[in-house]
Protein backbone atom coordinates (compact mmCIF):
# COMPACT_ATOMS: atom_id res chain seq x y z
CA UNK A 1 0.00 0.00 0.00
CA UNK A 2 1.21 3.41 -0.67
CA UNK A 3 2.12 5.54 1.62
CA UNK A 4 2.95 9.55 1.23
CA UNK A 5 4.61 11.98 3.83
CA UNK A 6 4.97 15.74 3.96
CA UNK A 7 7.95 17.19 5.05
CA UNK A 8 9.15 21.04 5.26
CA UNK A 9 8.96 24.12 7.81
CA UNK A 10 6.36 25.09 10.07
CA UNK A 11 6.52 29.14 9.47
CA UNK A 12 8.28 30.53 6.72
CA UNK A 13 8.37 34.18 7.10
CA UNK A 14 6.27 36.86 4.24
CA UNK A 15 8.43 37.02 1.17
CA UNK A 16 10.69 34.04 1.36
CA UNK A 17 9.98 30.63 -0.35
CA UNK A 18 8.64 27.31 0.59
CA UNK A 19 9.32 23.93 -0.10
CA UNK A 20 8.01 21.30 0.82
CA UNK A 21 8.96 17.43 -0.33
CA UNK A 22 6.60 14.64 -0.14
CA UNK A 23 8.26 11.14 0.15
CA UNK A 24 6.80 7.69 -1.22
CA UNK A 25 6.83 4.81 0.36
CA UNK A 26 5.36 1.49 -1.61
CA UNK A 27 4.91 2.86 -4.50
CA UNK A 28 7.09 4.58 -7.27
CA UNK A 29 6.66 7.71 -8.73
CA UNK A 30 7.15 6.87 -12.47
CA UNK A 31 5.07 4.08 -12.66
CA UNK A 32 2.59 4.83 -15.72
CA UNK A 33 -0.70 6.37 -14.96
CA UNK A 34 0.21 7.68 -11.78
CA UNK A 35 0.70 10.96 -10.80
CA UNK A 36 1.53 13.56 -8.13
CA UNK A 37 -0.20 16.50 -6.76
CA UNK A 38 0.17 18.78 -4.53
CA UNK A 39 -2.92 20.18 -2.67
CA UNK A 40 -3.73 23.31 0.21
CA UNK A 41 -6.19 23.99 2.51
CA UNK A 42 -6.06 27.68 4.19
CA UNK A 43 -7.98 27.72 6.96
CA UNK A 44 -12.08 27.99 7.10
CA UNK A 45 -11.85 27.27 3.20
CA UNK A 46 -11.83 24.61 0.85
CA UNK A 47 -9.33 22.92 -1.30
CA UNK A 48 -6.94 24.19 -3.81
CA UNK A 49 -5.24 22.09 -6.10
CA UNK A 50 -1.78 23.60 -6.93
CA UNK A 51 -0.43 21.27 -9.06
CA UNK A 52 0.95 18.02 -10.36
CA UNK A 53 3.92 15.94 -12.12
CA UNK A 54 2.67 13.42 -14.04
CA UNK A 55 4.85 9.66 -14.09
CA UNK A 56 6.82 10.68 -16.66
CA UNK A 57 7.64 14.10 -15.52
CA UNK A 58 5.40 16.50 -16.98
CA UNK A 59 3.67 19.10 -14.92
CA UNK A 60 1.05 20.86 -14.67
CA UNK A 61 -0.19 24.26 -12.41
CA UNK A 62 -2.84 25.64 -11.19
CA UNK A 63 -3.19 29.30 -13.25
CA UNK A 64 -3.27 31.36 -10.31
CA UNK A 65 -0.18 30.07 -9.14
CA UNK A 66 1.92 29.07 -12.13
CA UNK A 67 4.52 32.51 -11.48
CA UNK A 68 5.07 31.54 -8.03
CA UNK A 69 5.17 27.49 -7.93
CA UNK A 70 6.76 24.82 -9.54
CA UNK A 71 7.02 20.90 -8.77
CA UNK A 72 9.83 18.95 -9.37
CA UNK A 73 10.87 15.41 -8.34
CA UNK A 74 13.85 13.18 -7.49
CA UNK A 75 13.00 9.79 -8.65
CA UNK A 76 16.22 8.11 -7.01
CA UNK A 77 14.38 9.05 -3.81
CA UNK A 78 11.18 8.85 -4.89
CA UNK A 79 10.38 12.12 -3.83
CA UNK A 80 8.65 15.04 -5.17
CA UNK A 81 8.70 18.89 -4.03
CA UNK A 82 6.49 21.69 -4.37
CA UNK A 83 8.18 25.15 -4.38
CA UNK A 84 6.53 28.35 -3.59
CA UNK A 85 8.31 32.12 -3.99
CA UNK A 86 7.42 35.24 -2.56
CA UNK A 87 4.79 33.62 0.23
CA UNK A 88 2.64 35.71 2.32
CA UNK A 89 -0.11 35.40 4.92
CA UNK A 90 -2.44 34.06 2.23
CA UNK A 91 -0.39 30.66 1.82
CA UNK A 92 -1.25 29.48 5.31
CA UNK A 93 -2.58 26.23 5.19
CA UNK A 94 -2.52 22.78 5.10
CA UNK A 95 -0.19 21.01 2.06
CA UNK A 96 -0.85 17.79 1.39
CA UNK A 97 0.33 15.24 -1.06
CA UNK A 98 -1.43 12.92 -2.95
CA UNK A 99 -1.63 10.18 -5.23
CA UNK A 100 -3.54 10.37 -8.92
CA UNK A 101 -4.21 7.20 -11.09
CA UNK A 102 -5.48 8.60 -14.25
CA UNK A 103 -5.63 6.34 -17.23
CA UNK A 104 -7.84 8.03 -20.47
CA UNK A 105 -10.88 9.93 -18.75
CA UNK A 106 -10.83 8.19 -15.30
CA UNK A 107 -9.18 10.00 -12.89
CA UNK A 108 -8.82 9.06 -9.20
CA UNK A 109 -7.27 10.75 -6.08
CA UNK A 110 -6.33 7.34 -4.18
CA UNK A 111 -3.64 7.93 -1.81
CA UNK A 112 -3.37 11.50 0.60
CA UNK A 113 -0.49 12.29 2.78
CA UNK A 114 -1.39 13.41 6.05
CA UNK A 115 -1.02 17.06 5.79
CA UNK A 116 1.30 19.50 6.54
CA UNK A 117 0.94 22.96 8.51
CA UNK A 118 2.28 25.66 7.09
CA UNK A 119 2.09 29.22 8.25
CA UNK A 120 3.78 32.52 6.74
CA UNK A 121 4.33 35.04 9.81
CA UNK A 122 6.96 37.31 10.52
Amino acid sequence: QVQLQESGPGLVKPSQTLDLTCTVSGGTITTQFYAWTWIRQPPGKGLEWMGVIDYDGTTYYNESLTSRTSISRDASKNQFSLHVDSVTPDDTAVYYCARIFHYSAYVRYDSWGQGAQVTVSS
